[in-house]
């Protein structure tokens, strides 16, 4: 079956259970839809270790009893599995306390217009393609270096799926996607030391993703460049995020700038819109309708249209994110990210990643950030990491146990300077950042 004929039979699914809804007794109703099929391949020095298909859906209903909610899901689309849904959903409804802030946002905020996006790039899934693709990644990694003892594996994963929502307002919209991804990881060791490291690619496209061999290869150039890994005096020095890592930290912005954060007034960021928080030099975009992005939707997931939107201008807090719920908590008007934020694209300097080494002259290039000491609440910050030290804009060697730590406040606000070669394999697309100057704990 044709995937729009597919997306067809759900949007007729999707009414009839709205219609229920509203036969017994809901003033509201919402349902959505994901249906995912998939196959996951992954290797071991060379063997195939695990071959999985993916065959999931199902099916999720919220009705509205005047403010009172309930919800109820299930993976049987039959007539009477549909009804005993409805019902269930219905009589959650009943009992649930009421909320003056619930139910369904309002119309005239619902998408009405769904450009193709170009989300859905399909390929057949053949196994023995995947299981070709993990094991010529891993076999380039095993014969980089002779250093590369052993690995990890390889993992090659390949989605379709499509997503359907709707609700009584009238919207019933839905879209297909395809999502590819290769990563491999692998061990190195020289005299007493071992080191582990990795690389990937993602893309909506098969052909987007980079070859095998140049992952394999680039993971294990990355786990031997840090063999010989020493530990760091403490010192307060610059610190380069890699881009690979840099994205995490416009992801504690996300946090702090979000809604439910917001109205539970859990954010170092409250009360700060319009506020310098980042370099005047510096601006965020979020474009939603990018063709082939990662993060590409025409409404979130509560139906809400979703737009582009300037979030940070000229280093200014322009725009808070709010669903349907923390907006009517805050008496605002929803912002359309219900389920996340859509492409986020990191403004930059011009340097590109040589020149931020320079930029930096003597500090610390982190290139993995372990543990999750982050406070959205006070913006405290502190994070294992490893990396490499680098004095007069030349890498020296390879760094492992150190912390760096500082506030989120003076990191925003003491960033020098963004590469222009941007990691887009994630809902935030960004070069490198250079932060003027936080702790970095050692031995």
């Amino acid at each position: 079956m044709q995937i729009d004929q597919q997306i067809a039979e759900i949007q007729n699914i999707v009414d009839d259970v709205l219609t229920m809804a509203k036969a017994k007794g809901a003033t509201q109703a919402e349902a959505s839809m994901s249906k995912v099929q998939g196959i996951a391949v992954s290797s071991r020095m060379k063997e195939v270790e695990n071959v999985e298909f993916t065959n999931d859906g199902g099916l999720g209903i919220s009705v509205y009893v005047g403010k009172h909610k309930g919800s109820a899901s299930t993976a049987d689309l039959s007539k009477d599995a549909l009804a005993l849904t409805v019902e269930k959903a219905i009589d959650i409804a009943r009992y649930t306390s009421e909320d003056p802030c619930t139910g369904l946002a309002d119309a005239e905020l619902m998408a009405t217009s769904f450009p193709d996006l170009e989300l859905y790039h399909p390929q057949e899934l053949d196994p023995q393609r995947a299981m070709q693709i993990a094991i010529e990644a891993e076999t380039a990694a095993l014969d980089f270096d002779p250093r590369v003892v052993n690995s990890d594996g390889a993992n090659y994963n390949a989605n379709h799926g499509m997503r359907v929502y709707g609700n009584t307002h009238g919207i019933n919209a839905g879209y297909p996607s395809s999502r590819y991804s290769l990563s491999c990881m692998t061990i190195a060791a020289e005299d007493d030391d071992m080191q582990r490291d990795y690389a990937y690619t993602v893309s909506r496209r098969p052909d987007g993703l980079k070859s095998a061999v140049s992952v394999g290869e680039e993971a294990a150039d990355n786990t031997v460049s840090r063999l010989g890994s020493r530990k760091i005096n403490t010192a307060n020095v610059p610190v380069l995020l890699h881009k690979d890592v840099a994205s995490s930290l416009f992801g504690h912005y996300v946090s702090a700038i979000s809604g439910g954060n917001l109205y539970r007034r859990s954010s170092f960021l409250l009360d700060k819109l319009g506020a310098q928080v980042f370099p005047k030099w510096l601006n965020i975009e979020e474009l939603p309708h990018l063709k082939g992005g990662l993060a590409s939707s025409n409404f979130d997931a509560e139906g809400v249209a979703t737009r582009d939107l300037q979030v940070v201008e000229d280093g200014k807090l322009a725009h808070y994110l709010y669903t349907t719920y923390s907006a009517r908590k805050m008496k605002k008007t929803p912002t359309g990210h219900a389920g996340g934020i859509h492409n986020w694209v990191v403004g930059h300097t011009g340097h590109d990643d040589k020149a931020l080494l320079e930029e930096m002259g003597t500090g610390l290039l982190v290139t993995e950030l372990m543990g999750q000491g982050v406070s959205v609440v006070t913006g405290d910050y502190s994070r294992g990491a490893a990396g490499y030290w680098v004095e007069n804009g030349v890498i020296q060697y390879p760094v492992h146990e150190v912390t760096i730590a500082g506030n989120l406040k003076d990191m925003f606000a003491n960033i020098r300077a963004i590469g222009k070669e941007r990691d887009v394999r994630g809902g935030v697309q960004t070069g490198s950042v250079l932060i003027d100057n936080m702790k970095v704990a050692g031995s």
